[in-house]
C-alpha cells in the first residue's frame, strides 16, 4: 500500500476535524464569494489548493487584493492584503462560533469589512456560524494528511486537464460540498434542469463531465473518486471502465473509485488518470460529444 504520496485517510479516523475544517472553509470561502465578481458556473467561489494548504486566490477589495490562506503545514490562517499588511492566526480545536468571532475580529484589524451569508450550506443540520459549538476539533495531523491528499489529486487532474483544448475548469475545491473538482465541457447547452435552484441552474447551464475527489461527507463515509456526466446520457450506468475496482453507484448516479483501492495499486498515480480518461470517454462517447475536435493527444514533457 502506497502510504508517502498517498498517505492513509479514513473517515472514522478524522471526521470530527473534517466537518469542523468543512465549517471553517466555508466561512472563508464565503469571502470570496461575497468580494468577487459573478463568474460563469460560479468559478468565483472556490478556494485553490496551495503550496501550504487552500487559499482564495487573490479577492479584489476596493482598489487592494485581499488573500487568505489555510496553511496545513504551520496550521495557521493566514491574511495577506496587497496595502502590504498580513496577520495569521492559529489552526486549533476550537469551535466554528469561536473560530468565526476570531475570523471577524482579524479582517477588522485590517480595515476588511465583508457581510458574509451566516449559515452553512449544502450541509443536512446546518448551524449558524456564530451558534455552532457543536464543531470544535482539529487534528493537525489528519489535516496536513488531507492537503497531501489534495495536492497529489491537484496534480493528476491537471494532467488529465491538459489532454482536453475544449473549456475546462481549473481544479477547484468546493467549500460548500467540501470535494475537489475539474470539470470538461462539450460545448452544448445543457437542457433546463426541472425545479433547479438559481445555484443548480448556473452550474450546469451547460453539458459536463465532471471528475474530483472528496473525503467521505455526506454520509458516504470513504475517501473516493468520482466521475459523473449531467445530463448523463442513456446506458452510462452499464459503461465498461477501468481501474476493475471501479464501479458505477446507483444511489450516487456517479462512477467511483475508493481512495483505499487506488492506495493498493502498484502506480496509484496512472491507475487515477485511467479512472478519469476511462469515465470520461465513456460519457463523451454515450452523449456524443465531439472528440476530435475537443481532445489532443498527451504532451511529452
Amino acid at each position: 500500500m502506497n502510504t508517502g504520496i498517498w498517505p492513509e485517510l479514513k473517515w472514522t479516523d478524522w471526521q470530527e476535524t473534517a466537518d469542523t475544517l468543512h465549517m471553517w472553509t466555508q466561512i472563508v470561502g464565503k469571502t470570496r464569494l461575497a468580494l468577487s465578481p459573478l463568474q460563469a458556473h460560479w468559478w468565483n467561489v472556490p478556494l485553490y489548493v496551495s503550496a501550504r494548504g487552500l487559499n482564495t486566490s487573490a479577492m479584489p477589495y476596493g482598489s487592494e487584493f485581499l488573500e487568505i490562506t489555510f496553511d496545513f503545514v504551520s496550521h495557521e490562517l493566514k491574511f495577506f492584503i496587497s496595502t502590504g499588511a498580513s496577520l495569521s492566526t492559529p489552526l486549533r480545536a476550537q469551535s466554528v462560533a469561536e473560530f468565526y468571532l476570531e475570523y471577524q475580529r482579524s479582517l477588522a484589524a485590517l480595515g476588511v469589512t465583508v457581510n458574509i451569508h451566516p449559515t452553512p450550506v449544502e450541509v443536512q443540520h446546518p448551524i449558524p456560524f456564530a451558534e455552532d459549538e457543536q464543531h470544535a476539533s482539529y487534528d493537525p495531523q489528519a489535516a496536513h494528511r488531507f492537503w497531501r491528499v489534495l495536492m497529489r489529486a491537484d496534480q493528476i487532474f491537471q494532467q488529465f486537464s491538459s489532454r482536453f483544448v475544449g473549456k475546462v475548469s481549473p481544479v477547484h475545491f468546493f467549500w460548500g460540498s467540501f470535494d475537489l473538482a475539474v470539470t470538461r465541457f462539450s460545448g452544448r447547452p445543457a437542457p433546463p434542469r426541472e425545479n433547479a435552484d438559481a445555484v443548480t441552474r448556473e452550474a450546469y447551464s451547460h453539458e459536463v463531465i465532471s471528475a474530483g475527489f472528496w473525503p467521505g461527507n455526506g454520509g458516504f463515509g470513504e475517501a473516493a473518486f468520482y466521475c459523473y456526466a449531467a445530463p448523463a446520457p442513456k446506458g452510462l450506468d452499464a459503461a465498461a471502465i477501468q481501474p476493475a475496482k471501479a464501479a458505477y453507484n446507483t444511489a450516487l448516479g456517479e462512477f467511483i473509485y475508493l481512495y483505499d483501492d487506488l492506495r493498493n495499486e502498484s502506480s496509484p498515480d496512472e491507475a487515477l488518470l485511467t479512472f478519469l480518461e476511462s469515465t470520461y470517454e465513456a460519457g463523451a462517447n454515450l452523449a456524443h460529444w465531439d472528440r476530435n475536435l475537443l481532445e489532443r493527444s498527451p504532451v511529452k514533457s
